[in-house]
């Protein structure tokens, strides 16, 4: 039996959230990581988002059959091409997640303890929490609740953003008293970048799910 539009997108919603659940996943081990510089925990948050290319390649292989069987218009298309557009945030948002435990486990035991405690864990709090709300989103119908949900991720993303500025303003301060030490805070400071890329991806995931419901103009 031919699925329907409404089945073959369903299907599309249920791989994205199980992507984005596993993105959820790989931070919150991040989180916990982050206290002790734990190894083993940094790579079972690796092990977390595996494949995620092949994963997603097949979401946006089925999205393309979708549009190429049914020609979807107005809200119908708007949910299809926000689909295709989460895919690929998602996607980037689990490369910025590898990228960041890469550079971060190289330097963990370099960065001070209360460092870490005062900015980088809650700043990875923010970042959970930002990506965990998005991804709740996709199943949220009702529009009050939804933008609702989006200033919720606004806010965490906004903490991220404004948490990785005093910890780049202390560790410059820090490198400019070790001018031997300077590749060692720029390491450090690329690492903690991603994380706070992150939390920016999701921020742009809660935008498109408001953008299925009261359409307007796509942002990046």
């Amino acid at each position: 039996m031919v699925k329907t539009f409404k089945e073959n997108l369903d299907d599309v919603k249920s791989k994205i959230t199980a992507i984005g659940n596993d993105l959820v996943k790989a931070n919150e081990l991040i989180l916990g990581a982050l206290k002790d510089c734990n190894s083993e925990q940094f790579s079972q948050a690796r092990n977390s988002i595996k494949n995620i290319t092949s994963r997603t390649d097949e979401i946006d292989n089925t999205i393309i059959k979708i549009l190429a069987l049914y020609t979807p218009e107005a809200r119908d298309l708007r949910q299809v091409v926000a689909y295709f557009k989460i895919t690929n945030e998602i996607a980037r948002a689990c490369s910025n997640t590898r990228s960041f435990i890469r550079g971060f486990t190289d330097v963990c035991k370099d960065l001070d303890v209360d460092t870490i405690n005062e900015y980088t864990v809650p700043m990875q709090a923010s970042t959970v929490k930002a990506i965990a709300t998005s991804i709740n989103m996709l199943n949220i119908d009702d529009t009050d609740e939804l933008q609702e949900m989006y200033e919720e991720v606004l806010i965490e993303e906004n903490k991220a953003d404004d948490l990785y500025e005093m910890i780049e303003r202390k560790l410059v301060a820090q490198a400019e008293n070790c001018s031997n030490s300077f590749e060692k805070f720029h390491k450090m400071l690329r690492a903690l970048r991603k994380s706070e890329k992150i939390a920016g991806r999701a921020i742009s995931v809660a935008n498109l799910l408001v953008y299925i419901k009261v359409g307007g103009s796509l942002h990046n």
